[in-house]
């Protein structure tokens, strides 16, 4: 949860995530949800340019690589494009830290995350990333447009700690708060 000292909410204190941090500019709620509506379903690619930029001043440099958040083949193929790609390439070129666009990869088509109740998000993304990457020792940084949950963040830390890295961080455009 977003703390204004920036130390570790009680959850993940208690329940500790496979990612150490994240990072968003922005919570998710009105008018931002709408403008990441129609960026992410709507085809207004032009608006990664805002959203990624945001986002960009808000990160560290303490990485040492950026991963955008994987898109199953037929959701990318139906969209037309990966919309945390779009937002990641705008971060790495801001912040001049190398972006891995093909290091990951979502093998498993799941119903869309936002489709579920919270509860359930945790099983619909088990074992459906793969990374293709050695990155041992290395510190990455995942870009998404929006975390609810972190179920997803956390299954695809998962994976790249499997593949040697050495730390993960989220970084979001915005972050959903609970009720």
């Amino acid at each position: 949860m977003p703390l204004a000292t920036g130390n570790v909410c009680g959850a993940c204190l208690s329940s500790p995530p496979r990612y150490r941090r994240v990072v968003a500019p922005f919570c998710y709620r009105f008018p931002l949800d709408a403008l990441i509506q129609a960026f992410k379903y709507g085809g207004r690619l032009a608006y990664a340019r805002f959203l990624g930029t945001a986002l960009a001043t808000v990160v560290g440099r303490d990485v040492d690589a950026i991963l955008a958040m994987p898109l199953a083949p037929r959701r990318l193929a139906e969209r037309g494009y990966n919309q945390a790609l779009e937002i990641a390439r705008i971060v790495a070129g801001a912040t001049g830290i190398p972006l891995l666009p093909r290091a990951c990869r979502k093998v498993v088509e799941t119903p869309p995350q936002a489709a579920l109740p919270w509860k359930e998000r945790a099983k619909n993304v088990r074992r459906a990333f793969v990374c293709d990457a050695d990155l041992r020792g290395m510190r990455v940084a995942v870009v998404d447009d929006v975390l609810t949950t972190g179920a997803t963040l956390d299954e695809l830390a998962r994976v790249l700690r499997r593949a040697g890295a050495a730390d993960v961080s989220g970084w979001v455009v915005a972050r959903t708060l609970p009720r």
